[in-house]
């Protein structure tokens, strides 16, 4: 007698079969999606790309916006893993895009990659140099065009100065407020009420702005709400500096803290009277001054001294380290270049002002600005020898540190004016006026120039809406329009990683794609 279900076994059984070689060879018909190793970050950055769903075994080409930066093979899965491209070095702030196609058709995925840089800290990084190296939009050309984008009206003079990161723009003021401002519109997001005025500048790191105030505490905000996560009593500070998840900081009341991430004390180191210098810290080493007249190098760790130099004067500038030097200014009207190893003179220049500002250092040039009676001056120095290159000379400077982007040197002056020099020639680019004295270190990022004023505000200068249309992040590129470059070799990685997997499993779908 007929039974149908024993005719039904050998056709669920084929059906069965061919749902698994579907699976194991990658012809399963979910959409092709790739994941980015991380979201967003500066031009030049490395990206790391993994893709799934395309077909086994195929060419597969890696795009940042329209230009093709990789070739990978998929495997039997119809995966990639880990292809690494970078953002160029040309890429504008703003939104681009990512995509994967599979070669010769159009079948592929996209993810947005945001190009933008933080200005995180006082010295745009924990090494003190106040270099920004990714600037590309602000250069000698175009930083004549700079001009007001907003401006944000607090309480009080604005010393600090501005952090920038993640869109959000973080500082302190004289009506006892941290502020956190929207980078493109100067919204106020959020503040936070401290028991005292606030020059210290914040910085920012993994979620949490670090700031401190003269009623004797480090705060530690949530960089999104303001919420406090803690405080800790460390006398009034100098600006932070945050490394390997570190706090360090200097105080008035002579000491130099290290704290972790939950606001408990790791070390501290007393100098000989106050600290007002915000610590640089490069390769295990905290470089820090001290009003008793003297430059310190402490382990990162532990605390320990590892050696000290003496000044003229109070040493109330920070310093800046590249290239194991220490470039650091002293009241006594010197700046000094101080071997970062042992802390030997290398050379030292006067220039008869006092130079109280903290260097820059970019591109084996040392800039400074100092201050006398009479005016004061913006310099360039030889980073190697000490020899003046230029000197631009104006109104009061020293109060304000120069920041370096892109080939400009922008500082601010007792004048209410920001500066824009020429970096290699020192020649004036563009001025803008503020209504007050100021005392704020200017900050860079994407494209704009943040600094506060004794007027109460915080500015953001840039170019006029035309002019930075040209300089706007791309268009999502239609898959239909992308070329691949048929000269590019497929990745190594790509190539190592089918190796192995051919060795270990006898890639067994691709040899019957090749059948």
């Amino acid at each position: 007698m007929f039974n149908p279900r024993e005719r039904s076994q050998p056709i669920a059984l084929l059906a069965c079969l061919f749902v698994v070689y579907s699976l194991i060879c990658g012809r399963a018909s979910a959409a092709p999606s790739i994941t980015l190793s991380k979201k967003s970050g500066p031009p030049t950055s490395r990206i790391l790309v993994s893709g799934r769903g395309f077909k086994p075994n195929v060419g597969v080409d890696i795009f940042f916006d329209t230009k093709d930066k990789a070739l990978v093979v998929s495997n039997g899965k119809g995966e990639f893993h880990d292809a690494g491209i970078h953002a160029p070095r040309s890429a504008y702030p703003g939104k681009h895009w990512v995509t994967a196609l599979e070669r010769n058709n159009d079948k592929g995925a996209q993810q947005p990659f945001l190009v933008q840089t933080n200005w995180s800290q006082f010295h745009f990084d924990a090494d003190g140099t106040r270099l920004h190296p990714y600037e590309n939009v602000l250069n000698p050309h175009t930083a004549s065009g700079i001009g007001l984008k907003w401006s944000y009206t607090t309480g009080s003079d604005v010393a600090s100065s501005p952090a920038v990161t993640n869109g959000l723009v973080y500082f302190g003021a004289g009506d006892y407020n941290v502020y956190a401002l929207d980078a493109g519109t100067g919204a106020k997001v959020w503040s936070y009420t401290t028991g005292s005025f606030i020059a210290s500048s914040p910085a920012v790191a993994n979620g949490i702005v670090y700031v401190g105030s003269w009623d004797g505490n480090v705060y530690a905000l949530d960089a999104r709400t303001g919420a406090k996560v803690w405080s800790y009593p460390a006398g009034g500070t100098s600006s932070p500096a945050v490394a390997n998840g570190i706090i360090y900081v200097g105080s008035s009341d002579s000491n130099v803290y290290a704290l972790n991430a939950s606001g408990d004390e790791l070390w501290s180191y007393t100098t000989g009277d106050q600290v007002r210098s915000s610590p640089a810290v490069v390769n295990g080493v905290v470089y820090i001054g001290s009003w008793d007249d003297n430059v310190y190098a402490l382990n990162a760790n532990s605390g320990a001294k590892l050696w000290s130099y003496t000044t003229g004067n109070a040493v109330y500038s920070s310093p800046a380290v590249a290239n194991g030097v220490v470039y650091v200014c002293s009241n006594d009207g010197n700046l000094y270049a101080l071997n970062a190893n042992s802390g030997a003179l290398l050379w030292s220049y006067a220039n008869g002002n006092t130079p109280g500002s903290t260097p820059a250092v970019a591109n084996g040039v040392v800039y400074f600005a100092s201050v006398s009676f009479a005016g004061g001056s913006v310099s360039a120095l030889d980073a190697s020898t000490g020899a003046l290159l230029w000197s631009y000379s104006g109104p009061r400077f020293g109060d304000s540190s120069p920041a370096v982007a892109n080939g400009v040197v922008y500082v601010g002056a007792d004048n209410g004016n920001l500066y824009a020099l020429n970096a290699r020639s020192g020649a004036l680019i563009s001025t803008y006026a503020t209504g007050a004295d100021v005392q704020s270190s200017p900050s860079v990022a994407n494209g704009v120039v943040y600094l506060g004023s004794d007027d109460g505000r915080v500015y953001a200068l840039g170019l006029a809406r035309g002019e930075a249309a040209e300089r706007v992040a791309s268009d999502r590129p239609d898959l239909k329009t992308l070329r691949p470059d048929f000269s590019l070799k497929v990745s190594k990685r790509s190539h190592r990683l089918r190796v192995r997997n051919s060795e270990v499993r006898g890639d067994n779908c691709r040899n019957q794609a090749i059948k």
